[in-house]
């Protein structure tokens, strides 16, 4: 039987990329732990992105003879199979998987509850990280000698695999288990942008200060949270004896626009919604639908109460959106799957449709969604204010700028991948 992790999504692009070559080891100032990252060194020359996957050679002599557990989802990819299958041809005893929001297969709703599970095809035991717990224990930890973490992210605070990340590094620190990071190429890697989190409203969709786009790949980030102390406090005061190594993508810069080979979330289904993405997911904390539950998931966006005149659709019941906002109502709104989105927004985060939306909606008091949940996307309680208060988006995006520039600062020492 045909693997459903051999599905791509048909999206195809020839790019002109720049590559990189060679490795050597880096650490992280301030402790001694051992965080090793074949670092692409600065030549330029044309050719192709290879993420950390592709390049078994550097990690399969790491898993030889170790019992592994995996942190991996329907993006996990070597080529055309899926990096578990790939694993076990290639003799490796893979004991257990863990999952994050979607599952192992990404079909799952955004928020589902995710059981565990025994993956069908493998008989290997799914242990799901978003449903009972976030995080594998000691206990899910026994027997397993390396942990390994291989997840497609883009590159957006609320996206939760980066929360995921961190509760598998604290769990790999805590419980003396080595840690391999397959990094992947950031699809929205080429910018910094957004409020930064204000601490008091972290959350599963932002637990780190950094800003709603933070320009870093999984591997970046990683390093962030242990050079940076971000981790819980028995991973943080464990962090100097920490072992974990980043395989790193070849041939990706920051300024590589890379299109994804498999859609990373059920309504994430091309790459026009992962570049909106950033923009449109504050609609989550709002009555205003973004278009779950239709065929233009965040390209698209509306509410029944908006004049007649405009674009139209009705979000029904499909796989991935079973009840999406607003069923089965015809929102009025509009239409961005055929935007230049990088013109449009100038290459980063846009708030001009978000406040557009308030202007029209004609019940100020209920367009923001009881509890807090807008306040936990922005990062802060301000954002929400600013727009009741009609500020133009220039006048927001100067109060953002103290903390992008320092968060800027930080992230500097932490790049594994020219700029």
């Amino acid at each position: 039987m045909k693997s459903p992790f051999r599905r791509p999504l048909l999206l195809l692009a020839s790019l002109l990329l720049l590559h990189f070559s060679g490795h050597s080891q880096t650490s992280l100032a301030g402790n001694s732990a051992s965080i090793q990252a074949h670092r692409p060194p600065s030549k330029k020359s044309a050719g192709h992105i290879l993420t950390g996957a592709d390049q078994m050679e550097r990690y399969l002599p790491l898993l030889k003879g170790r019992t592994v557990a995996i942190f991996a989802n329907q993006t996990a990819i070597v080529g055309s199979s899926h990096l578990v299958d790939t694993l076990l041809k290639a003799g490796i005893h893979i004991a257990k998987i863990f999952s994050p929001e979607h599952g192992f297969r990404g079909d799952a709703d955004a928020g589902e509850h995710v059981n565990s599970a025994v993956d069908p095809k493998t008989g290997i035991p799914i242990i799901s990280l978003y449903g009972s717990k976030r995080k594998p224990s000691a206990t899910d930890l026994e027997g397993v000698d390396i942990m390994l973490f291989d997840i497609q992210d883009v590159g957006v605070r609320f996206y939760t695999y980066i929360s995921s990340l961190q509760e598998y590094v604290e769990s790999a620190i805590e419980n003396h288990r080595p840690l391999i990071i397959l990094d992947r190429p950031n699809p929205n890697g080429f910018y910094v942008d957004g409020p930064v989190l204000n601490p008091k409203f972290k959350s599963f969709v932002g637990m780190q200060p950094i800003p709603t786009v933070y320009g870093m790949t999984i591997g970046e980030y990683a390093k962030m949270l242990i050079g940076q102390h971000w981790l819980d406090t028995a991973a943080n005061a464990a962090a100097g004896d920490a072992k974990v190594t980043i395989i790193p993508c070849k041939g990706y810069t920051h300024h590589s626009r890379y299109i994804l080979p498999v859609k990373p979330s059920p309504n994430l289904p091309n790459m026009q919604s992962i570049y909106l993405y950033p923009s449109l997911c504050l609609f989550e904390g709002t009555a205003v639908s973004l278009g779950r539950g239709t065929d233009k998931p965040f390209q698209q966006f509306g509410h029944p109460s908006f004049p007649k005149n405009l674009y139209h659709f009705t979000p029904a019941s499909l796989p991935g959106a079973k009840n999406p906002p607003l069923l089965n109502q015809t929102c009025y709104g509009y239409d961005l799957s055929n935007i230049d989105v990088h013109s449009v927004t100038k290459g980063r985060l846009s708030l001009q449709w978000v406040i557009q939306a308030y202007k029209l909606f004609p019940d100020k008091e209920h367009f923001f969604l009881t509890g807090n949940f807008f306040n936990k996307l922005a990062g802060n309680d301000t954002l929400q204010q600013q727009i009741k208060d009609g500020l133009t988006e220039d006048q927001i995006r100067r109060s953002w700028q103290p903390a992008l520039d320092n968060f800027k600062t930080i992230r500097k020492k932490y790049l594994l991948y020219a700029e």
